[in-house]
């Protein structure tokens, strides 16, 4: 599995939506028992995409689609009976205290998967451990996707 060696930046490139997905399924399996995932790129970059490819890697069946409208949406983890996946989408929302109510205690649950779109919204809001995610749109169907892993230490 490519990140395995992920020590702190891995930078990767697809052609296709299909390729990005699989780039994420992978990246989910690190994490089966819980964490963040901040995601940050313009509209069209494929942050559903890659969100898709959590998802599914988590083991969701269920099709995930863009909660841009109501906000969040939550799916059971058949991998993690003690989390849930929660898929937030902050493109929508202006002001930080609006969204820090969404998100309430999500992640007070270390066992929860997060998957936050817009993230860098409440980039100060956000816990220290967590995993970045920029996702830029090269032109058609190819990607760049940057994964930065941050922590306390």
């Amino acid at each position: 599995m490519i990140f395995r060696s992920l020590d702190r930046k891995l930078c990767l490139h697809t052609s296709s939506a299909k390729k990005t997905q699989k780039i994420a399924f992978e990246l989910a399996q690190s994490f089966k028992n819980g964490g963040i995932i901040a995601l940050k790129g313009d509209l069209g970059a494929g942050k559903t995409t890659f969100t898709q490819g959590i998802a599914r890697g988590l083991g969701v069946t269920q099709k995930l689609i863009s909660p841009t409208f109501i906000l969040m949406r939550e799916y059971n983890l058949p991998s993690n009976s003690l989390g849930r996946l929660y898929h937030l989408d902050l493109y929508r929302l202006e002001k930080v205290a609006e969204i820090l109510n969404l998100v309430g205690d999500l992640f007070s649950n270390p066992n929860n998967v997060i998957l936050i779109e817009w993230a860098d919204k409440i980039e100060n809001e956000l816990p220290r451990n967590l995993t970045w995610i920029k996702l830029t749109n090269l032109g058609g169907n190819k990607r760049s996707i940057e994964i930065l892993e941050t922590n306390d230490s």
